[in-house]
């Protein structure tokens, strides 16, 4: 994968875009989406800010370091800033579009699923996946 190819998927899967030099700003269906690529150390990142920490409650953490485990697959849900994020890290050059065009999907999908069923796709590990879900479901009022 390449800067310049890395480029062309986000501006075809994005709905706004704003390039900042070696990251991209950019919305899909309303949320915001960062790709941060840097081509010297080989590494590149796909974030989505979610919730900001004092939001958080013991279970929502919880509830996130479950789903890392079982349903995020690709994504982890992390705090960085003071602020949860989904996040896909991945080798640069190693990328192929599919990973990318997959990737971007997955970090919207935990963003859009944080407090519900906490998942990046339709898949999920075996194993004990039950999470410790409040009796009404918990939305974030002030998502980021």
């Amino acid at each position: 994968m390449s800067i310049e190819k890395l480029n062309e998927i986000i501006k075809q899967k994005s709905d706004t875009l704003q390039v900042k030099g070696n990251s991209w700003h950019f919305t899909l269906n309303d949320r915001l989406l960062i790709c941060i690529a840097d081509k010297n150390a080989n590494r590149m990142r796909i974030i989505s800010p979610i919730a900001k920490k004092e939001q958080l409650d013991d279970t929502l953490i919880l509830n996130s370091l479950i789903a890392n485990f079982h349903t995020a697959l690709d994504v982890k849900y992390a705090i960085s800033d003071d602020v949860l994020w989904s996040v896909f890290i991945h080798p640069l050059k190693e990328l192929s579009v599919h990973q990318v065009e997959d990737a971007i999907l997955q970090v919207y999908n935990a963003n859009i699923t944080f407090g519900t069923i906490f998942s990046s796709t339709s898949l999920t590990f075996p194993g004990n996946t039950k999470k410790n879900l409040p009796k009404e479901k918990k939305y974030l009022q002030n998502k980021i």
